[in-house]
């Protein structure tokens, strides 16, 4: 690993469930977001199921399919309601 990270960001009922608001990843090289989801959902088993949670890359929300990147900030959020 060359020391690259990622910044990830918890919102509403993650942070809760992960009991952090944020946290920094090392990440040396892009990976998918499904992938990357894959992986916190190993990190935290709670957040399942990981197919229903929502990921912002760098401000923008983003499908899992985009790639994550080194130096990235992700935020990783269930998705909202209104009415």
């Amino acid at each position: 690993m060359n020391g690259a990270t990622i910044k990830v960001k918890y919102f509403a009922r993650i942070a809760e469930l992960t009991q952090l608001r944020e946290e920094l990843w090392p990440l040396s090289e892009p990976i998918s977001g499904t992938d990357w989801l894959a992986a916190l959902g190993q990190r935290y088993p709670q957040l399942e199921p990981m197919e229903r949670l929502k990921l912002a890359i760098n401000q923008y929300h983003s499908p899992h399919s985009s790639l994550i990147h080194p130096g990235d900030e992700i935020a990783v959020f269930e998705p909202v309601t209104g009415g």
